[in-house]
C-alpha cells in the first residue's frame, strides 16, 4: 500500500498526479488527511482524503510513503508527528518514501539526504542537508525518490512505479499516457 500525506497547502499537481500513475500500475493508494478529511490544496482546489492521520492505525502495510510539496503544505507535513513518524518508520525499514517540490527538505531535516543524490525545487537546497543535488528533475537514491516541482509531477509518477513495480511497468504506463 502507498500513503501518500495530504496536507494544507499542499501542491495539488504533486499529489494528484503521482496518485492517479500509481492506481494505473495497480497500486493501492490511501490518501491521508493530515490536517483533517477535506485538505485544501495551495490553489484552493479541496481533496477529500480517505482516512485522517489520527485514523492510520498502522504502517504495516505500507510499501511507500509520498510526500507532495508545495506551501504551506510541506510546513504542515513537517509538523505533523504522523509524518514524522510514518518517515522514521519507513526509513528504519527501507521503505521506499517519495518527497517532491519542498518536500524534501522535512527528509533533509531528518538528515536522511546525507550523502544521497537528490533534488527540490529552486531555494530549498540549503535545506537538503548533506545532499549531493543533482541536476535532473527526478531522481532516487536507495530508498528516497525526490523531484524537483510540479512541472515533473508525471515523471515523479512514473519513477515511483519504477521503484515499486519495476520499469516496464513504468514503461506501460508511461505509453499509455502518450507521454513520450
Amino acid at each position: 500500500m502507498v500513503y501518500v500525506f495530504l496536507a494544507d497547502g499542499f501542491e495539488e499537481i504533486e499529489a494528484i498526479v503521482p496518485i492517479d500513475l500509481l492506481r494505473r500500475a495497480d497500486r493501492e493508494v490511501i490518501t491521508i488527511g493530515v490536517t483533517g478529511r477535506v485538505v485544501i490544496g495551495s490553489h484552493g482546489i479541496p481533496v477529500t482524503a480517505d482516512i485522517t492521520e489520527g485514523e492510520l492505525a498502522s504502517l504495516s502495510s505500507a510499501e511507500m510513503i509520498v510526500l507532495p510539496g508545495g506551501m504551506p503544505g510541506t510546513i504542515n507535513e513537517e509538523k505533523s508527528s504522523v509524518v514524522q513518524s510514518a518517515i522514521d518508520y519507513c526509513a528504519d525499514n527501507n521503505i521506499p518514501i517519495g518527497a517532491i517540490c519542498a518536500a524534501p527538505s522535512v527528509l533533509g531535516h531528518k538528515g536522511l539526504l546525507s550523502g544521497k543524490k537528490a533534488v527540490c525545487y529552486t531555494g530549498f537546497e540549503k535545506e537538503l542537508e548533506g545532499a549531493v543535488i543533482a541536476k535532473t528533475g527526478v531522481v532516487t537514491d536507495g530508498n528516497i525518490t525526490t523531484a524537483r516541482g510540479a512541472g515533473v509531477a508525471v515523471e515523479f509518477g512514473l519513477e515511483l512505479i519504477k521503484v515499486l513495480c519495476g520499469e516496464e511497468k513504468s514503461r506501460q504506463i508511461r505509453a499509455s499516457i502518450l507521454c513520450d
